[in-house]
């Protein structure tokens, strides 16, 4: 009735916990892009369909995942997220309901450094993760990809958990990561950028986490998560606009 969809890459510090939160369903497939820790070993405990693959970005690699999957619904769930007992519980009765529904959006419990977020934005942060498998696909994407379901949705509510960032050390490292990935994508899009553009934009992350968001209701993890934040988004713009730059100088000299 239900596969489960997961695509990965060192991942041996969540890998167990997300595939012991899902170990009750009928089909469990892993994409793992080239780890060279201890995942795929662990994925293979719970599952004999782990696939290793080039990376082709996340909407890409997800939708061959989901293609792989041979279930009537699909859960898709990152390495670093968790389905509780009272979601699953949810989760069994949604998909054996007899109705029109065609895909859920769960909420999205995510802990920052230590604590569980309430606002900044990142509560309840719905994401449609449940799906008919024939009535969804994922875009093509290489960052913040997401699903496009061609049926009605509706909202579940027990939420993922979400474990993000362990240290501020990872959750620099991964927006760092982030913002190149973000930066490419704006660049084949056609969008440009210029340093004031950058810091603009970066300044209006912060306030809009830290201000708008309610940010400060998370306390000090609320003000890191906002710096964080308006770091990536400088760096995305401002990456955007040396790619920029770099290209035009080149193409003068041709």
């Amino acid at each position: 009735m239900l596969s489960v969809i997961i695509i990965c890459k060192n991942e041996e510090n969540n890998i167990r916990k997300c595939l012991e939160s899902v170990s009750w369903a009928d089909e469990i497939i892993v994409l793992d892009s080239g780890s060279n820790d201890n995942t795929v070993s662990i994925c293979q405990e719970f599952t004999d369909k782990v696939h290793i693959t080039d990376w082709p970005g996340f909407g890409k690699q997800k939708q061959r995942a989901l293609e792989l999957a041979t279930q009537p619904w699909v859960l898709s769930i990152d390495a670093d997220e968790r389905i509780t007992q009272e979601s699953q519980n949810e989760i069994l009765e949604a998909i054996n309901r007899a109705d029109s529904v065609d895909g859920y959006q769960l909420p999205r419990s995510s802990n920052f450094c230590g604590r569980f977020m309430r606002h900044s934005g990142w509560y309840p942060d719905y994401v449609l993760r449940l799906f008919r498998r024939e009535s969804a696909q994922f875009t093509d994407d290489v960052v913040h990809e997401r699903v496009i379901c061609t049926g009605t949705t509706a909202n579940l509510q027990h939420p993922i958990l979400h474990y993000t960032y362990d240290s501020l050390d990872q959750a620099v490292e991964k927006a760092n990561l982030y913002s190149t990935l973000g930066a490419e994508k704006l660049y084949e899009e056609g969008k440009q950028s210029s340093v004031s553009k950058a810091f603009l934009k970066g300044l209006w992350a912060f306030l809009r986490t830290y201000l708008f968001r309610q940010g400060f209701r998370d306390g000090k993890h609320g003000f890191l998560l906002a710096v964080v934040n308006a770091e990536a988004t400088y760096n995305k713009y401002a990456k955007l606009a040396l790619k920029t730059t770099l290209n035009l100088s080149s193409d003068k000299k041709h």
